[in-house]
């Protein structure tokens, strides 16, 4: 460790909060309060007397709350500078305050920035954290409570805005794909289409997967709820207490935001770790850092694949020096199955049950789904595993958006010097492969690709289907009446012929006989 240069960043220190409502040591607090406190154990994690680390801390980013990304506001308020906010707690006065941009991938990308400004000689200290309290925010709503969570701090912020741009078309937001289980599921049904599977098949394969998961969750104490492992048949039947929410995904497949939780990751200078006194042994190195981003849904080639999660794993592993069987540990970020399925068990050839597992939380419908701040419960509980395991290395996978970003990354105790975060080369390789052909006015015979049905309290509400027209171009179309919508639910569509019909904004169609 002496011949480790001193501005080189390494993470010295994470923390975790829950706030479980069913607990006796329920607080009620705000996603502000939960960030705060996990930020507080990071610092304590490290060792350091919390007053050497402190006034070192000049950079702090926050990754974006859901209430800031405007997909779950809180009728309590919020913070309008959450990363000032959370700063404040600490009793931090930063030069610098980041929020980040909407997507899971950014506990990932906000570690390496972190990393990189550390390295510049801009800070001696920076900390990520993220929280969310969704649950606390709908449990004292139900129950006719208020809170007061608006607040206000002096003071900039370098917002990076929301980001959804490139994210969603808007042909497909016209035709309903807007919600992440809507998108999800029209990818999952296009992978089974590609392997042949039925409904019932592919459902046990989704089942099979997951199962280990609630296993790593019943153990972790860190989880949103204190559940119980669950069978591939419990997670995959549909019933009461597991409702169909968008073919082919029941209750138990989605990521729960409910949940009351926070993360943060406290980087240091090695040689401003070495001065506070914080034992290497507790050092945790970056070796591999990649970024990729994917086309806009319908703009992708093969919509049952995941390119710019390969890319970016392949180049962190090839910056790390190191292959999957290498690996000790992982987390897939693991919203739904496919993220899963692409980067792990398609794109790195694991086994579902590899000994070793693929999530060291439990996965985001069991462990928790904390809005965008999941991989940094990640990143924390592979720093402590690795940490137990002297000598090993574990990857972390981020997934963002609609299988639209992803943030690959290599850690390990090993010492290595910053490698930074792969991201242009990679880019330009995955803009350059063709486009498919997209007609927004579809009209003839074609066959569907892929498709869903969302579902309203066990009913059929909503169909979409995306397929090929008989000249190969593409199209995306909502089924034209109750009776095709109900056929879409009763009968496996995938690869059935229909008659399309084009609309002033949509496309519609009506199975061929």
């Amino acid at each position: 460790m002496s011949t480790i240069p001193d501005r080189t960043p390494v993470i010295v220190g994470v923390g975790q909060v829950v706030d479980r409502i069913e607990a006796g040591d329920y607080r009620a607090l705000s996603a502000a309060d939960l960030a705060a406190a996990a930020a507080e154990a990071a610092v304590a994690d490290s060792g350091a007397a919390a007053a050497l680390v402190r006034p070192q801390l000049r950079v702090v980013g926050a990754v974006r709350t859901f209430e800031d990304s405007g997909a779950a506001p809180s009728p309590f308020g919020k913070p309008d500078k959450f990363p000032l906010a959370v700063a404040r707690r600490l009793g931090v006065t930063p030069d610098h305050a980041i929020l980040g941009k909407v997507g899971g991938d950014t506990p990932v990308s906000m570690v390496m920035e972190l990393g990189d400004r550390i390295l510049a000689g801009e800070t001696e200290a920076a900390i990520a954290f993220g929280a969310e309290a969704i649950s606390t925010t709908r449990h004292l709503s139900g129950r006719g409570e208020t809170r007061d969570w608006a607040e206000h701090d002096e003071g900039t912020i370098d917002d990076r805005g929301l980001g959804y741009e490139g994210m969603l078309s808007a042909i497909a937001a016209r035709h309903g794909v807007r919600g992440a289980p809507i998108a999800y599921a029209l990818l999952e049904n296009a992978r089974r289409a590609r392997l042949g599977l039925s409904r019932e098949d592919y459902a046990r394969e989704m089942g099979r997967l997951f199962a280990p998961f609630t296993q790593v969750a019943a153990a972790n104490p860190w989880s949103c709820s204190a559940s119980a492992a669950m069978t591939a048949e419990q997670i995959a039947t549909p019933g009461e207490r597991n409702r169909t929410v968008a073919d082919p995904y029941t209750l138990k497949l989605v990521a729960r935001d409910q949940v009351n939780q926070g993360a943060a990751v406290l980087l240091m200078a090695a040689g401003a770790a070495r001065a506070a006194g914080i034992p290497e042994k507790r050092w945790i190195f970056v070796h591999g850092a990649a970024l990729a981003v994917e086309r806009e849904l319908l703009d992708r080639p093969a919509l049952d694949r995941y390119p710019a999660a390969d890319a970016a794993i392949a180049s962190a592993f090839a910056s790390a020096g190191k292959t999957a069987a290498d690996m000790a540990a992982f987390d897939f970020y693991s919203c739904f199955p496919i993220p899963v399925f692409t980067a792990a068990t398609e794109g790195l050839g694991l086994s579902g049950d590899d000994p070793r597992g693929l999530t060291v939380t439990g996965g985001l419908p069991y462990f928790g789904g904390a809005g965008n701040n999941y991989s940094m419960h990640a990143i924390a509980s592979m720093v402590d595993r690795l940490r137990r395991q002297s000598g090993s290395f574990g990857f972390v996978g981020a997934n963002g958006g609609f299988q639209s970003k992803y943030g690959a990354m290599v850690l390990s105790g090993e010492p290595r010097a910053w490698p930074g975060c792969e991201k242009d080369g990679i880019q330009a390789r995955l803009d350059a492969v063709p486009k498919p052909v997209i007609t927004a006015q579809a009209q003839g015979t074609g066959t569907i690709g892929t498709y869903t049905v969302a579902h309203t309290k066990g009913v059929p509400t909503q169909g979409i289907a995306i397929g090929a027209l008989a000249g190969g171009t593409r199209f995306i179309a909502n089924p034209a009446d109750a009776a095709t919508l109900a056929r879409m639910a009763e009968t496996d569509p995938l690869g059935a012929r229909v008659t399309l019909t084009a609309g002033e904004k949509t496309n519609t169609f009506v199975f061929a006989e």
